[in-house]
């Protein structure tokens, strides 16, 4: 009957990981040589992203020939260079990316006023001469997005110009 007795089983091992560290505790434990950033935590002289819930895997890195190695480095250049979430990197808007959105809207004005179709925009020889001749040209997109995203806009603020005139 022995064979039979059901017996506990052994008490599993508790993770050794620690549940409500958050980036920001790290960087203040281990000082300089780390930074936060969109809730990742990053070593400053590897510009690598750390795992902030294990103490072990940060000292590791600490310790490691390539990190002394690049933080030698990184000392010598006296440059503080970040690495940025892509979250941040996408945020972002820079000036080709406004310069873009504007020859857009310019060319949809442009093909309202001269009652140009915008179906005229697909044709392979107003696309050729678009990108040739005219900066950001080629990011012009086909005419069903243009309908979509940019005709309302082109509305809208014709709409507040004739207002403002007639009063």
């Amino acid at each position: 009957m022995e064979r039979f007795v059901v017996t506990a089983p052994p008490a599993r091992n508790r993770s050794k990981t620690a549940l409500y560290v958050t980036p920001l505790d790290r960087v203040s434990e281990f000082g300089g040589e780390l930074h936060e950033d969109g809730g990742k935590l990053f070593c400053t002289s590897c510009n690598v992203v750390l795992n902030h819930v294990r103490k072990s895997a940060i000292s590791d890195h600490l310790k490691s020939k390539t990190h002394t190695k690049r933080k030698a480095e990184f000392e010598e250049q006296n440059v503080r260079k970040k690495q940025r979430p892509l979250t941040a990197s996408l945020q972002c808007n820079s000036t080709a990316q406004t310069e873009k959105v504007s020859v857009i809207q310019d060319f949809v004005k442009m093909c309202l006023e001269a009652n140009i179709p915008l179906e005229k925009a697909d044709h392979p020889a107003v696309r050729a001469f678009l990108s040739r001749h005219v900066k950001n040209g080629g990011s012009i997109p086909k005419s069903d997005q243009l309908r979509r995203a940019y005709l309302p806009d082109g509305y809208e603020n014709e709409n507040q110009l004739l207002n403002s005139q007639d009063c």
